[in-house]
């Protein structure tokens, strides 16, 4: 990696490259108009599922009402989807700090949890990843008080209206275990571990104190994102004998309309402009992080400053990129993470702030997770859907919306 230029390794010349390396680092240490309109239903008392992990408590909390196709003339509205690789909780406050900023602003979002983050270490020989040793994982196994904290966010997570979907589990990225090499069996193989985690974690803890997650991830778990955005040839007619309805692992993309691989919805990062450079950046927290510091997590404090600003510039102008031309969604990855002291968690922050006021100024935004924007996508007219993937990056209906969709 020392001996290729950033340019080459993430400009958006080599946007295949760039997004291979997007994936996702270790954890470190150290709605439709606002809530009122969204539908919400008593809570039944849980039907527990299997060991007890995971129960039915009826339709999710917080979801926008039922979708409807565009009308003749209508513009689309403006998607935007924020993800979380990993979604495992270690103490610093950083998930309940975007589940409270996503409660403030009126913002769902996707989670793509690890399954691997419920699995205690002593117990990590149930694990058996494919091409790899028994228990080995490229991230580390949490502390079992991590577990527990972890599955108190998840818990909240969903009833307060968030997708749980899944980033698989041990992410392995290089060497003959990457999981760019996994057939499509290793990959039923890896979905149905990652299920197994969550869906026997009292078992596999032991314990009986906690309550049990108020969903069955059976139903759902329905997309998530490879690690390091590998892997997704083979990894799709898995997905799609899953029932899954969406895949995130896409090496890359672009701010256009999307379309299906396989009959599952491709909803790739995207290349978003890198203010300051004649390239630009895929919509990740770790991309701006290889682009700005290089091969460290912690580049020099004194550019801290610049490097939140242009952080801030890159997700704001790629936000109004598309909301003044094609209305694309907007699609958004992070990590639970403080490289360069934290400043991709300000960046994402201050940018779900800025979309909220720009929603407050009547415009028609829409922070979703992953789930509902394809509820939505499913519900429009294909003729309309491919009549709005001619639009390309930064390009609006010459004759305006009323025409365009008439």
């Amino acid at each position: 990696m020392s001996n290729i230029s950033r340019r080459k390794v993430l400009g958006v010349g080599v946007a295949a490259t760039a997004a291979g390396l997007a994936g996702c680092g270790r954890i470190i240490p150290a709605r439709d108009a606002g809530r009122n309109s969204k539908e919400t239903q008593p809570r039944p008392s849980p039907k527990l599922i299997g060991d007890g992990s995971t129960s039915f408590t009826g339709k999710q909390p917080h979801q926008p009402h039922a979708p409807e196709p565009l009308r003749p003339g209508q513009a689309p509205p403006q998607f935007i989807v924020f993800s979380w690789d990993g979604a495992g909780d270690v103490g610093d406050g950083t998930f309940t700090r975007f589940l409270d900023l996503a409660e403030e602003h009126d913002a769902s979002m996707t989670f793509f949890l690890s399954g691997l983050y419920l699995l205690p270490e002593s117990k990590k020989m149930l694990y058996n990843p494919p091409n790899n040793p028994k228990g080995a994982s490229d991230i580390g196994y949490l502390t079992d008080a991590h577990i527990r904290t972890t599955l108190k966010n998840i818990r909240r997570a969903w009833l307060e209206g968030h997708e749980i979907g899944t980033h698989f589990n041990g992410h392995f990225c290089a060497g003959s275990g990457s999981v760019r090499n996994w057939t499509a069996d290793q990959w039923r193989s890896e979905i149905d571990q990652a299920k197994s985690f969550v869906k026997e974690w009292r078992t596999n803890t032991g314990w009986n104190d906690l309550p049990p997650l108020p969903f069955d991830y059976e139903k759902e778990l329905v997309g998530g994102r490879t690690p390091c955005l590998l892997g997704q040839g083979n990894l799709l007619p898995t997905a799609r004998e899953a029932g899954w309805r969406y895949d995130a692992s896409s090496s890359g993309g672009t701010q256009i309309w999307p379309s299906r691989r396989q009959g599952i919805w491709d909803l790739p990062l995207q290349q978003i402009p890198f203010p300051g450079h004649s390239f630009e950046v895929l919509s990740m927290d770790y991309n701006l992080m290889a682009n700005q510091s290089v091969n460290a997590t912690q580049g020099p404090r004194y550019n801290y400053p610049n490097w939140k600003a242009q952080s801030i510039q890159a997700y704001t102008q790629g936000f109004q990129r598309a909301y003044e031309t094609n209305r694309a969604p907007f699609f958004v990855g992070n990590h639970f993470e403080h490289w360069n002291d934290g400043i991709y968690m300000d960046a994402v922050e201050e940018v779900v702030r800025y979309i909220s006021a720009e929603k407050e100024k009547g415009k028609d935004v829409r922070m979703v997770s992953f789930r509902q924007f394809v509820d939505w996508i499913d519900a429009q007219e294909p003729a309309k859907l491919a009549k709005l993937r001619t639009l390309g990056v930064g390009q609006a209906p010459s004759e305006g919306w009323k025409a365009f969709l008439a």
